[in-house]
């Protein structure tokens, strides 16, 4: 199951402790559906791995408007 993190912007956004987007992420080849956690709408997002000091992460992620993007973890 996933669960919602949190949103963020390229600027401002950190997930496990760094600046997600500063790092490079590896898509899984993999997609989930999940619901907007605002408004209940469903969204296909991509799974991704990171490697953050020699420790692969997985997460999910994909833009839910303008520049702003939702991020999932496995819980």
């Amino acid at each position: 199951m996933w669960e919602f993190v949190k949103t963020g912007t390229e600027v401002d956004c950190e997930l496990f402790g760094i600046k997600i987007f500063d790092h490079q992420w590896e898509s899984t080849g993999q997609k989930i559906e999940v619901a907007d956690p605002v408004y209940g709408q469903l969204k296909i997002l991509t799974v991704y791995n990171v490697t953050i000091k020699n420790t692969p992460v997985t997460f999910a992620s994909g833009e839910f408007s303008n520049g702003v993007y939702a991020f999932y973890t496995k819980k």
